[in-house]
This record gives structure tokens, C-alpha cells and sequence, in this order.
């Protein structure tokens, strides 16, 4: 039997590079493919392949990386083209190495982590004035966020560093607003920035919604489809999950996504199943 396994760490480490080549190696002996990260600051993996394989490197990587936590997920070796081992100045490229610190801890002046528990507790206690802060791209947030959620004009992770000077946001940052992402490593740097923004009271859901998504489902306040960055790309937690996603021909609800078939744009596009063997052009393609 087959899985996948997701996680992260931020922690110093003093040779990128001989990081690298022991997980390439480790691996490659193991038989897993997938994506592995290595920084200054950290490392940061996503892979697949045997459960007992999986296990075995959980293991290994845990004797170095002490305390890294490890999701579990479903899916296989064949969700990933290849095995990728990379070292980078970011294991998540907000572009601003420059800005992040870190001790054995993690990130130094992040948000506090909230588990999937208590940041329910914290809407019983501080009603409407949670703010929910998607941590995600624009389009993944197009078929799966959380319920009034403020999704922040961004295409992709490098624009937050700018979108955040935007006085748009001033009228929250008195309020507590709760941070989220995938897996949860994008809004250690995200918590971060927006501290550095003037954002008083920030947290960050520990775990992500891939850990929420565990725990509640879809009877909590996530709604939609959970999008992942393997062949899979989307899934949902239960069989009572909703499409909020717009096909972008017809508007009929849809989770799904593909690419758009010109070569020269090849974004991702949502598009329903009716509408999927006539039209796999994004709709300015469409148009011409």
C-alpha cells in the first residue's frame, strides 16, 4: 500500500548542501519520489511511495530534524513525475531570505499556532471579528477556502510581501485574524510578514487545512475543495463537500481544474465536466 507524506521544518542548518545529498540518497535507496527543499532556514518535502518506505524515512529524517511533524496523506509514488532534491535560499519562496530568522524554536516573531480546536474556541469567544486570512494563491482559494474569508489579490506567493503594504488591510489589523495555508508552512513566513505589516493579533492554524480538514471535515467552517500540487490536484475530506469553484465557460459549480490547452498560456483553469471535451481553453484564449 501506498502514500504520501507532507511536511516541514524550520530550523538552522549550517550545510545546505550536505543535507542534500543525504536525502537524495536516503531516497533514492527508498524508492520515493517526490519534492525536497533544503535552505539555511529549513526543509520542506512532499513525497510518495510504500508505506513502509515512508516509515523508514520518517525515521532517518527525524533523527536530524528532531520534532518535525509528518501528514499523512492519500495518494502514491506515481503522483510525482520524479525525485527532486533542491537546495534554494527558501523553502517556501516568499522572496525575503533576508527577513527570516530562525532558532531551534522555528521562525523567530511568527503568529501563534492554533489547533483545528482552538481556533473554533477562539470564533465562540471572539465572534465575527475572526478574520480568516488565506495564505494561498488566488486560484487555490477559488475552489476551496474558508467561510468569509479575505483572499488576498495574489498570484503566487512572491506578491505578498507587496500586497501586504496595501492600506486596504489597515481595518483588520486590530482584530485577531487567523492565517492559513495547505500544510501550514506557508503562513509561518505569511504570520511573520504581517507582524512586521502592523497586524497585532495574528495566528497561524496549525497543521494547515490539510490537519483542519482531518479533524472537522466538512462540518466545520471549511468549505470546497482542497487544492494540492501533485497530478491529483484537488481533494475533498468527505462525500459532503460543495463546489464553489466557477467553470470559466459556463459558470456551472466545478472543483476541477486543468491546464489551459495553448501552449503559450498553459495557466490553470477551472472547468466543469460538461464543459471539459469541447473547451480546455481559458477564456481569453477562448475569445480570440
Amino acid at each position: 500500500m501506498e502514500k504520501v507524506i507532507l511536511y516541514y521544518k524550520f530550523a538552522p542548518i549550517a550545510d545546505p548542501e550536505a543535507v542534500r545529498l543525504w536525502q537524495r540518497a536516503l531516497c533514492d535507496k527508498l524508492n520515493l519520489k517526490g519534492r525536497v527543499l533544503i535552505a539555511p532556514h529549513g526543509i520542506n518535502g512532499t513525497l510518495g511511495g510504500n508505506i513502509k518506505d515512508l516509515k523508514a524515512y520518517v525515521k532517518e529524517t527525524k533523527s536530524y530534524f528532531k520534532g518535525t511533524v509528518f501528514k499523512w496523506s492519500d495518494g502514491s509514488r506515481d503522483d510525482f513525475p520524479k525525485l527532486v532534491v533542491k537546495v534554494r535560499p527558501e523553502i517556501v519562496t516568499f522572496g525575503v531570505a533576508d527577513q527570516i530568522e530562525v532558532d531551534e524554536k522555528g521562525i523567530v516573531g511568527g503568529g501563534k499556532h492554533l489547533k483545528p480546536k482552538q481556533v473554533h474556541e477562539l470564533v465562540a469567544e471572539r465572534g465575527n471579528d475572526v478574520v480568516f486570512f488565506d495564505g494561498r494563491n488566488a486560484y487555490e482559494a477559488a475552489v476551496g477556502k474558508f467561510k468569509d474569508a479575505v483572499v488576498p489579490d495574489v498570484q503566487n506567493t512572491r506578491d505578498f510581501a507587496k500586497e501586504l503594504e496595501n492600506p486596504k488591510y489597515n481595518d483588520i489589523k486590530d482584530k485577531p485574524v487567523v492565517t492559513y495555508c495547505t500544510g501550514g508552512i506557508r503562513c509561518e513566513v505569511l504570520s511573520m510578514l504581517m507582524k512586521k505589516n502592523g497586524f497585532n493579533e495574528v495566528y497561524q492554524m496549525d497543521g494547515g487545512i490539510a490537519k483542519y480538514g482531518q479533524e472537522y471535515k466538512d462540518d466545520g467552517l471549511w468549505e470546497g475543495s482542497l487544492y494540492v500540487f501533485d497530478d491529483r490536484m484537488g481533494t475533498k475530506f468527505s462525500d459532503k463537500a460543495v463546489d464553489i469553484g466557477e467553470c470559466v465557460h459556463c459558470q456551472g459549480k466545478t472543483s476541477n481544474f486543468e491546464n489551459c490547452a495553448d501552449k503559450a498560456c498553459n495557466k490553470l483553469i477551472i472547468v466543469c465536466e460538461n464543459c471539459l471535451p469541447q473547451k480546455t481553453l481559458c477564456a481569453n484564449r477562448a475569445a480570440h
